[in-house]
């Protein structure tokens, strides 16, 4: 039998039967304060029949009291099954709360109706903390924004914002739509859609999500989606349509549990045709209800998507938790997936006489209103490294070639070996270089007043985190790990011996990643393949599991995979094959535990070795046994939190240093 209270009806209204639970039913209505009144009732017969000699009939009366007002939830509820031509576990009780009734045991039967309601007020309030950490993401959007318009602020509804509009975001406020920074800059906590607790920095053209926190600056954004359509408002919706999905196991509950309840009536029968001890029936009728059976499935569902929530990892179907823990082979996509996608600084190469901090002066000073991806490069390193531009003069930008400027009156060249040859400059300065632009370096050459003063070798970076994320998946039993890449070979090659991967597939069209997918399947592996979910769309979906990276804000990697990860941090891979195996456990614990709880109560109630009120004790501890133990998963991949990108401490200050190590200018 399956109760819960009344604060929890509104939401079993919106969601209809339980899903939750296994099986089909009608809740129970409970009234804490009718609970409550109807045990003083059961408490004073007790203390009326324990003090007073003569006042057996007055308690007699207090305890059919208390039995009838507890009692009456559960037998009419029952009544209401039956009505509809159902029949399930909730007969039982009512049967056994009846039996003792029409005994004259009032006491007995009040005992076992309440502690049947206390069980599954307990255990449904216990669920809907997991819950409630889910639900808690529709909570993150204000329910009311500030539009500008025709230069005014204006307080309205946030279901009533439209794309295009502009909204003023001020500090502390959460932020009403996604969106597009028009003004501004910001540090904004987006911990609730990404995982990461530590602020990112945002700036004009920036995008930013409804449900994270503005922490300093005044934004205004124009949005781009707004309502349900938000990257919060999906991904609320994809997680409460998970927790309504079922595993086979579930499904295999529901199926036979129409049978179960005629099974336990012959059992019943079968106990009083050799006792004939009404007791002892009445006592197989209550412990026979299997709440810990039936919990044992969905408790640890739900704490598994809670956990996977929490850290920015989007479960789309409950059975793809079991399906990762089947997982023994990973495809990975290179670019934007085990690479940042971005060109980032590599080596600083100066001549003599040149310091490696003034040769990243003159080429990021001078290629400071470019918006090429080297520059912007340039400008994070110079950054970092905490170096202050000069304003460039003249400035002049050659699409595809590079760039002339004047830096501190002095004219620098910046750009590929033939634009500095086109410059004037005399082809010698190539003999320097010992990087190979096939390898995926791109390399930049600096000239100050017509002298070749050094070359800059810039790549698309590995993330910091591949190789210990591929490591943690090989410590986890995955057998194979692939690389494929739409790359050239010799790039392809060196990423994956930078991050261990031993098995590399570069120069590869859309569909050769798909057949690549299926030959794998057809060796009998069982394939995840994790991309960024644009690209990677078809192999994604040719995959058992497919894995989309940085999803937030992207609705095809979120639509096209069947778990996406919020965030870019690889190290969530391992932790989700851990999750899963993890959760198949504990299911599996709870499931034992569920069947031989449910078996051992037929023979102990059988022998008489308990009663009904002890049965129904029993009952209570059994089904918080099982949610008790589902909800270790809650706390799964507290190790990982707070999220924050992994920082290189390898560096160099020679002019020369490994293209591996981060480039640092002296």
């Amino acid at each position: 039998m399956q109760v819960t209270s009344l604060l929890s009806q509104k939401n079993e209204q919106a969601h209809g039967d339980c899903e939750s639970c296994g099986h089909d039913h009608e809740h129970t209505e409970i009234r804490l304060s009718q609970i409550l009144i109807g045990l003083l009732f059961i408490i004073n017969s007790f203390i009326i029949h324990y003090f007073f000699d003569n006042g057996k009939m007055v308690g007699d009366v207090n305890a059919m009291i208390g039995a009838l007002l507890l009692g009456y939830p559960i037998v009419w509820t029952a009544i209401k099954d039956l009505r509809k031509g159902r029949l399930s576990t909730n007969e039982l009780v009512a049967l056994a709360v009846l039996a003792s009734f029409a005994l004259g045991e009032y006491q007995e039967s009040g005992l076992v109706a309440f502690f049947m309601l206390l069980g599954e007020i307990i255990e449904t309030r216990t669920a809907e903390g997991a819950r409630a950490s889910i639900e808690s993401l529709v909570k993150l959007t204000p329910t009311k924004a500030r539009r500008i318009q025709n230069g005014e602020e204006k307080e309205l509804e946030v279901k009533d914002l439209k794309v295009g509009d502009v909204i003023r975001i001020r500090p502390g406020d959460n932020i009403a739509a996604d969106g597009v920074i028009v003004t501004g800059q910001a540090s904004i906590n987006q911990a609730n859609i990404t995982g990461e607790s530590l602020p990112v920095d945002k700036k004009t053209g920036d995008e930013v999500f409804a449900g994270t926190q503005n922490l300093t600056g005044v934004l205004e954004v124009k949005v781009t989606r707004a309502d349900a359509d938000t990257t919060l408002g999906r991904v609320h919706d994809l997680i409460l349509a998970a927790e309504k999905t079922k595993l086979p196991i579930m499904r295999i509950v529901d199926q036979y549990m129409g049978f179960y309840t005629p099974l336990v009536l012959l059992v019943g029968a079968l106990v009083w045709g050799f006792t004939q001890d009404l007791s002892r029936v009445i006592t197989v009728f209550i412990i026979a209800c299997p709440c810990a059976f039936i919990l044992a499935t969905p408790t640890a569902m739900v704490a598994a998507l809670s956990s996977a929530a929490r850290l920015g990892i989007l479960i789309k179907n409950v059975a793809d938790i079991e399906l990762s823990a089947k997982i023994n082979a990973f495809i990975f996509d290179k670019t934007g997936t085990l690479t940042t996608g971005k060109l980032a600084v590599s080596r600083l190469a100066p001549q003599e006489g040149i310091k490696p901090a003034e040769l990243l002066h003159l080429a990021a000073s001078a290629e400071k209103y470019s918006n090429h991806p080297t520059a912007k490069a340039l400008a994070q390193l110079a950054k970092e490294a905490g170096l202050t531009l000069t304003e460039p003069q003249d400035f002049n930008e050659t699409a595809g070639k590079g760039i002339t400027a004047k830096v501190d009156n002095r004219e620098i060249i910046v750009g590929r070996a033939n634009w500095l040859k086109d410059n004037g400059i005399k082809d010698s300065f190539v003999n320097s270089v010992d990087l190979s632009e096939a390898e995926g370096y791109s390399l930049l050459y600096v000239a100050r007043e017509g002298q070749f003063v050094g070359w800059i070798g810039l790549q698309d970076q590995t993330r910091l985190e591949a190789k210990e994320s591929l490591g943690g998946l090989t410590d986890s039993d995955i057998r194979r790990i692939a690389m494929v890449s739409g790359d050239r070979q010799p790039v392809a090659a060196r990423v994956a011996k930078e991050i261990g991967c031993e098995e590399v597939v570069a120069e590869c069209l859309p569909q050769n990643k798909v057949e690549y997918v299926h030959k794998m399947r057809a060796k009998g592996y069982r394939v995840a393949v994790v991309g960024d979910g644009v690209n990677d769309a078809p192999a994604l979906a040719a995959g058992d599991l497919g894995i989309a990276m940085g999803a937030a804000g992207s609705e095809v990697a979120i639509q096209s995979a069947t778990i996406a990860l919020m965030n870019n941090d690889l190290r969530r891979l391992p932790f989700l094959i851990r999750l899963s195996r993890q959760t198949r456990s504990v299911i599996n614990q709870n499931f034992l535990f569920g069947v031989l709880f449910v078996i051992g109560g037929f023979v102990l109630a059988a022998m008489a070795f308990i009663t009904p009120i002890i049965a129904a004790v029993l009952h209570v501890a059994g089904s918080l046994l099982v949610v008790f133990n589902s909800f270790r998963l809650v706390r799964a991949g507290e190790e990982l939190e707070p999220f924050q990108q992994p920082v290189s401490n390898e560096g160099t200050e020679s002019a020369d240093p490994s293209p591996k190590q981060a480039a640092q200018p002296a």
